[in-house]
C-alpha cells in the first residue's frame, strides 16, 4: 500500500469530512486521473481493519452481481 496521499485523496478528504467518519476507501474506476484509490483514517489502527471490510463488500457486490433482477 503506499504511502503518501493517493490518486484520488483529495475525494477521499471531500467524503470523509462530509460523512463525518473515522475512516474511508475510495475506488476509482476509468477516472479522470485513471485507475487508482485512497484510503483515509483517523487512526492508523483501521489499516488494520481494512481487509476483512474490503472483503464484506466484495462479497456483497458479487451476491448482487449474481442475484436475479427481477427486471430482467
Amino acid at each position: 500500500m503506499a504511502r503518501g496521499p493517493g490518486k484520488y485523496d483529495h475525494l477521499a478528504t471531500w467524503v470523509r469530512e462530509h460523512a463525518q467518519a473515522d475512516g474511508v476507501v475510495v475506488i476509482v474506476l476509468n477516472g479522470t486521473r485513471g485507475a487508482g484509490f485512497s484510503f483515509q483514517a483517523s487512526n492508523p489502527r483501521l489499516l488494520a481493519l481494512l481487509p476483512a471490510a474490503l472483503r464484506r463488500v466484495a462479497d456483497a457486490i458479487e451476491g448482487e452481481a449474481l442475484a436475479p433482477r427481477d427486471d430482467a
